[in-house]
């Protein structure tokens, strides 16, 4: 049985909130020796539907579901919001039992990098476009983060938000150059009823940009559109995804671009799984967004690379 290291109790519905990485790593030692599958979900915390559902999706498919919550400090330079990253840990910790959660892993950062880090992640390929292209060292943070997280929780799934697209395609990197035993999950992007994907960066947004914000899914879907109705040359829907932006917002455009998916190389015709992607700086907040579409313009709900789509 489990060790009861720290019990949360609400009726009949209990979670373990785990601080330190030796019990952390006490408890997955005893999962796997118990032959329980394990799902992970790897958060900063401030939970919004996004996480909840990944956290839903892994209790299907796992006997023992764990979720992290820790702000990582590599991923965030200079001028970056890690100061003020919102928190919640109190809602985080009653959402991730309601979601499910059996296991909330919550190491502080001295618990995490107790030490200076002698051993140095970088990531080149697919961390060089996008978000990359302007948060330098941002994707060696998240590798570094995931590669411990991975050998302190062991999962046998691992559940990535396709939101993050660059993120899940950068994990996708790391799990297969590093063989990790793992499978790697993508779910589709939650959605506001107007369209805004949910983020923790919303919160920033002024009333005025927070209308506005909606025109960054508007404009990906007629990106979409155009790849339906059998548009193949990726610069011609780049113009129109930008002209739709640009049109109704006063947000900054920090790109929109076409690549290959989950290899995030530029594409010279649309005749394979893509993604269109956009990042757009508010005065508070910078948002991202995208759609996967295979090569007819249908969006991909579900990525599993191996399984769904990897060339």
């Amino acid at each position: 049985m489990l060790k009861k290291i720290a019990l949360i109790s609400k009726g009949e519905i209990s979670m373990k909130v785990i601080h330190k990485v030796k019990d952390m790593q006490q408890i997955a030692e005893e999962v796997i020796q118990q032959k329980k599958k394990i799902g992970f979900v790897a958060t900063m915390g401030f939970f919004h539907e996004g996480h909840l559902s990944l956290m839903r999706e892994a209790r299907k498919e796992n006997d023992i579901v764990i979720t992290s919550i820790f702000v990582n400090p590599l991923q965030f330079g200079e001028n970056e919001d890690y100061d003020t990253y919102p928190k919640d840990l109190s809602k985080d910790t009653s959402e991730a039992e309601k979601a499910g959660v059996d296991i909330l892993f919550v190491p502080d950062v001295k618990e995490m990098y107790p030490d200076e880090m002698l051993v140095q992640l970088h990531i080149e390929e697919r961390a060089n476009v996008l978000c990359g292209r302007s948060r330098h060292g941002h994707f060696d943070g998240v590798i570094t983060v995931l590669t411990k997280l991975f050998h302190i929780v062991r999962p046998h799934k691992a559940y990535f938000g396709l939101k993050d697209a660059q993120q899940f395609a950068v994990v996708d990197a790391l799990i297969q150059n590093f063989n990790f035993p793992m499978e790697l999950v993508g779910l589709q992007t939650i959605r506001e009823e107007d369209g805004l994907a949910k983020s923790s960066r919303n919160v920033f947004l002024s009333e005025k940009e927070r209308q506005e914000a909606v025109w960054l899914y508007k404009g990906l879907k007629r990106g979409q559109q155009l790849i339906e109705e059998g548009e193949m040359n990726p610069k011609t829907v780049v113009t129109e995804v930008k002209n739709v932006i640009g049109n109704h917002t006063e947000g900054k455009i920090d790109y929109i671009e076409i690549l290959s998916f989950p290899t995030l190389k530029p594409v010279s015709l649309i005749d394979q799984q893509v993604i269109i992607a956009t990042a757009v700086y508010y005065k508070e907040a910078r948002l991202i967004d995208n759609l996967i579409v295979n090569k007819q313009g249908e969006a991909i709900q579900k990525f599993i690379p191996g399984k769904t789509g990897r060339r």
